[in-house]
């Protein structure tokens, strides 16, 4: 069996088993696909551990990142344990392979004063009445209100909203579905673009005429990820430099969530992180509101 006929084999399992997410069976075929390619027209039961430090070794040379790299090694290993385990090859080549330690970099986060200005000065083109100020508005107001991913705010429908309770239900990794609050900001952007945005947006929608979609784009279909990241980028650009993407207003709702003295396991809830471990990084932003505790609580402060 060829390098690449194995691959597809398992990205299926992936998919229709394991039911990992759609984005990350993409980045798997796209790692798997390099591996053969570096590998040539070979068989897969003939791939031994220098053939895959070799491939490893050319995505440093490429100056590929430490997380990038340790990705692909995991998904290597994963491809090797399921075809030691399905009996398509006899050992597993992957066993001695390591992985580069990922660098722990600190997320960029906006100031409250900063996100104030930028969803003011929305709030006030959204107060003009164009169907897309009203849409960028309540899109921001979102992503920051509710520290949302931005596949989790394109995948919001109009059914997903309790506007009474002020949460949304929304589907995260690994197809985990949780429900998240949001403020009254964010609910009046909702409204305004719910009775005067959207109905607009959706008249422009060719096809079928009812879309359950709750951000739509500039044709009436669901609104996509690099829509978003557009928008944050013309908005968040000048304030946090000039490859800001969404996850900033996730980031940002975090740290601030903590400076205000939310409890860590509440955020963690509120982002949906699997580990706590993943949300403690916040802590280490959150570097104000720890200093103010030292100042209170410490006798020799």
């Amino acid at each position: 069996m060829e390098i690449i006929e194995g691959a597809e084999a398992y990205l299926r399992h992936l998919s229709e088993v394991r039911r990992l997410s759609p984005a990350t069976v993409r980045a798997y075929r796209a790692d798997l696909a390099g591996l053969a390619l570096a590998c040539g027209d070979i068989d897969l039961a003939v791939v031994d551990l220098d053939n895959l430090r070799e491939w490893l070794w050319q995505a440093v040379q490429r100056g590929d990142s430490r997380a990038t790299i340790a990705r692909r090694t995991a998904a290597v290993r994963g491809f090797f344990a399921w075809a030691t385990e399905t009996g398509v090859v006899p050992t597993d080549p992957s066993l001695r392979l390591v992985a580069p330690k990922r660098g722990r970099t600190l997320p960029k986060v906006a100031t409250a004063d900063a996100l104030d200005s930028v969803l003011e000065r929305l709030e006030a083109a959204a107060a003009e009445g164009d169907p897309l100020a009203l849409r960028d508005h309540a899109m921001l107001e979102m992503l920051y209100g509710a520290a949302l991913r931005v596949s989790e705010l394109c995948g919001l429908d109009v059914d997903d909203l309790d506007r009474d309770r002020r949460t949304a239900r929304v589907l995260g990794k690994g197809s985990k579905e949780r429900v998240v609050p949001f403020g009254v900001p964010a609910l009046r952007a909702i409204d305004a673009y719910l009775v005067r945005g959207r109905p607009a947006l959706l008249a422009r929608r060719t096809g079928d005429p009812v879309a359950p979609a709750l951000f739509l784009g500039a044709r009436g279909g669901r609104i996509g990820p690099r829509a978003v990241y557009d928008l944050v980028s013309r908005e968040l650009g000048p304030e946090l430099g000039a490859h800001v993407g969404p996850h900033a207003l996730r980031h940002s709702a975090a740290t601030h969530l903590l400076d205000g003295g939310a409890d860590l396991r509440a955020v963690q809830e509120i982002l949906g992180h699997a580990s706590l471990g993943t949300t403690q990084i916040y802590t280490h932003v959150s570097s104000e509101r720890l200093a103010a505790s030292y100042r209170l609580a410490h006798p020799r402060a």
